[in-house]
């Protein structure tokens, strides 16, 4: 159903605007895609959330690690359903862990913050942005501003982490920073069938 109307509304959007060709149309749909379906997902997810009584730390799990999503990129799941569930798992899961969990001592939390940052920067330089098929980053401005960031962004995650005075904060910008930055590896990208929007684009150019 929500593919449906995000279809009905993109054609809307192409019979005000001619000028929008196919691949403009694609893009402006699979964004609609986004921000429709993810609103009823979220809502879900924050009522799990309540249920089972970690409503703000799950708050705190999306809007924390959403600058650093933005940034760094990921792959997506094909679908509404699986995209909820996973949704569901990484925010709620992230929220359970970090409520429950306390580390040892500090030397543990600190060597944790650091293996998370190294593993961070490595893979922001190999993947990040990591983007897909059906969006793209496709100018080396864009790229490069994003990947700027998103070491920015890790960097500023991780200083919060160690110096906030809140156990539970601390424990998902860790564990919430690892989970995105597993998210634009190679692995996990064949792992929920999908491909890096920009080294597509690339291999389709070279082959015309």
């Amino acid at each position: 159903m929500i593919d449906k109307f995000c279809k009905y509304l993109t054609y809307k959007i192409r019979k005000k605007m001619p000028e929008v060709d196919d691949e403009r149309a694609e893009i402006i749909m699979y964004g609609l895609q986004l921000i429709i379906g993810e609103i009823p997902k979220m809502f879900l997810m924050f009522g799990i959330g309540i249920i089972l009584g970690i409503w703000w730390q799950t708050l705190l799990a999306f809007f924390l690690i959403l600058p650093y999503r933005i940034c760094s990129g990921g792959f997506h799941l094909k679908t509404h359903i699986g995209c909820f569930i996973g949704t569901t798992l990484n925010y709620c899961g992230n929220a359970f862990i970090s409520t429950v969990y306390n580390f040892p001592n500090d030397i543990f939390k600190y060597i944790s913050i650091f293996v998370v940052l190294i593993f961070g920067i490595i893979m922001i330089s190999l993947y990040a942005p990591a983007d897909t098929e059906n969006l793209p980053i496709l100018t080396k401005k864009e790229r490069d501003r994003k990947k700027v960031l998103s070491y920015i962004v890790l960097i500023i995650n991780m200083i919060i982490a160690i110096f906030i005075n809140n156990q539970i904060i601390s424990n998902i910008m860790i564990i919430g920073t690892f989970i995105q930055t597993i998210s634009i590896t190679k692995i996990a990208y064949k792992l929920t069938n999908n491909k890096y929007g920009y080294e597509e684009y690339i291999k389709a150019n070279q082959t015309i």
